[in-house]
């Protein structure tokens, strides 16, 4: 016999239930057989029983529910431990994931999308890769702070802030600090949750005869010179002498 201490309480209490549950199964089979014996005999009876000690089924319905309970548990988790239903992470924009029919667009269509319309979406490009990005309409639309980039591809400016001289796709000149700053802004809308791509934007070759933008920092334009820039510079002065010299 097992004794009443501390330690063999749970192994008791295990042994009471189960002599419980056989007592509940041997009854149960009696009144199943009594049963089993009046509709041999034709006499009329109720439904029958079922077994009480019979383990339910979890079935579909049950584990729905699991699943659905667990599911709660972990965003309430979530919440508690971290401040987030989702554990900090973030969902991926279904936008992007949807394939799109991409476009190309002209200057100047791309110029109707400036946010000026209110019944037309905004657009905006960045080394020819044109976004929507109507979701942010209080930055591009008119009057925000950025309204100048919208309706444009203006990737030089993105690098070297001259927002007012350098609303330009032409990145010649620039070092590569300042590319690697478009190329940042590039992968700044690639991944942002609300702006979508929705095309590219075509642009008339750039004459490689016409002067690079200029910086809107001085020192910057004169840093940012070409070496042939520099020679023709050279040239136009001592042209200028020369033409001063023979005037003396």
């Amino acid at each position: 016999m097992v004794s009443t201490k501390a330690a063999n309480r749970p192994f008791l209490g295990y042994s009471e239930y189960r002599t419980k549950r056989e007592q509940e199964h041997t009854a149960w089979l009696r009144r199943k057989k009594e049963r089993d014996e009046k509709v041999a005999r034709g006499e009329e009876v109720g439904a029958e029983e079922p077994d009480p000690t019979e383990e339910p089924e979890v079935g579909c319905l049950g584990l729905l529910k699991f699943i659905v309970y667990a599911i709660v548990f972990l965003l309430l988790a979530g919440k508690f431990f971290t401040g987030s239903y989702l554990w900090e992470h973030e969902l991926p924009n279904i936008k992007k994931l949807i394939p799109t029919n991409q476009r190309l667009y002209s200057e100047r269509m791309l110029a109707t999308f400036d946010g000026t319309n209110p019944e037309r979406p905004v657009y905006l490009a960045i080394d020819g890769d044109v976004y929507d990005v109507s979701a942010g309409r209080r930055t591009y639309g008119p009057g925000g702070p950025y309204h100048m980039l919208a309706g444009k591809d203006a990737a030089r400016a993105y690098s070297t802030g001259c927002f007012s001289t350098h609303l330009t796709h032409d990145l010649r000149g620039l070092s590569e600090s300042e590319l690697q700053g478009v190329e940042n802004w590039k992968k700044f809308y690639a991944e942002h949750k609300k702006y979508v791509k929705i095309g590219r934007v075509s642009h008339p070759p750039i004459d490689p005869a016409s002067p690079v933008p200029e910086h809107c920092d001085p020192k910057k334009a004169k840093d940012s010179r070409t070496p042939e820039q520099v020679e023709n510079m050279k040239i136009a002065d001592s042209r200028r002498h020369g033409q001063g010299h023979a005037e003396l």
